[in-house]
């Protein structure tokens, strides 16, 4: 349930600012800890029953006893399709909100088990798979966690040509490129839910800066002492840098708008709309990397209909 909010209250917008969320349902994935436990914690607060996807199902119940509210647990792994599908294929009813917020950041190079860069494949392809494969069960909207990485030099383009960065590996070039890709699948989603007729809404959002376990995992150890610093004195905590997601999640905006904080260069501050890179505008590119997702997860954006049908189930694609 969408809920206005007029611009001139817009920077005081908080969590109690949601609205009435009885009656609907959301996903939150990487809900265990950081800004998806204070995803879930607001939504549920606010009413909704919200579903915890995470890899760990022992820790994601310990995550959701600190919850109060209406949750449950269920076991996801981004970076194993086979584990996409799975969660997919088990849902039954209707789904108001999916929140893709999982996702890894600056680490060594690695793959998921199906071969991908783990970056791209956790925050991007896996996620692009979980969102085609439960499109048919969405009612309300798709919201993507993205990050100002994506403007990074580094980072202002897809590797179309070698996506898993084989041969020149960076940690931060291939997170920058896996925030890109979540606002160009943003844009790319939004484009073929209007074409398709569908009242389904595509946001992003970005945290800012927000104190999370993620800036620990760097593979840097430089990096990881100018976070720890930058943490301490910059960050938000992961409740305020949740906010941008719940205000993308739950109020009257247009498709594709992307939310982030409005002060200190967006790493802090109260939800609003906020722009994004021409790289992360470009719709050719997002049709090239939508193709590129399809080929490379064997999932296609379903056939979308104006009376539901929940027997209907999206088609793979051959690879």
């Amino acid at each position: 349930m969408a809920t206005k909010h007029s611009a001139d209250q817009n920077s005081k917008w908080n969590a109690g600012d949601i609205g009435d969320q009885r009656g609907r349902t959301a996903v939150v994935t990487g809900a265990n800890s950081g800004l998806g436990i204070a995803t879930v914690d607001a939504l549920a607060r606010a009413g909704a029953h919200v579903v915890l996807a995470v890899r760990d199902p022992k820790r994601g119940e310990a995550a959701a006893l600190t919850v109060n509210g209406s949750v449950e647990v269920r076991r996801l792994d981004l970076a194993d399709l086979a584990s996409v599908r799975e969660f997919a294929a088990s849902w039954r009813g209707e789904l108001d909100l999916l929140i893709n917020n999982a996702g890894v950041m600056n680490i060594p190079e690695a793959s998921t088990k199906d071969g991908f860069e783990m970056q791209f494949g956790t925050n991007h392809l896996g996620h692009f798979a979980l969102t085609n494969l439960l499109l048919p069960h969405i009612t309300d909207r798709v919201v993507t966690v993205s990050l100002g990485a994506h403007k990074m030099p580094r980072g202002n383009r897809i590797h179309f040509e070698n996506l898993n960065l084989a041969g020149e590996y960076s940690p931060m070039a291939a997170y920058s490129q896996s925030k890109l890709a979540n606002l160009l699948f943003t844009l790319e989603l939004q484009s073929r839910l209007a074409a398709a007729g569908s009242s389904v809404r595509a946001l992003a959002a970005h945290p800012g800066w927000a104190a999370t376990n993620l800036q620990s995992r760097d593979a840097s150890v430089l990096r990881r002492t100018l976070m720890a610093a930058g943490n301490r004195f910059v960050a938000q905590d992961n409740r305020a840098g949740a906010l941008p997601t719940l205000y993308a999640a739950t109020q009257d905006l247009p498709g594709a708008s992307y939310v982030g904080p409005d002060g200190l260069g967006e790493m802090r501050g109260a939800p609003t709309l906020v722009g994004r890179s021409a790289a992360a505008s470009d719709p050719v590119s997002a049709v090239r990397l939508w193709a590129a997702s399809e080929e490379l997860t064997g999932v296609t954006f379903p056939r979308l209909e104006s009376e539901r049908n929940q027997s209907w189930t999206p088609q793979a694609v051959s690879v």
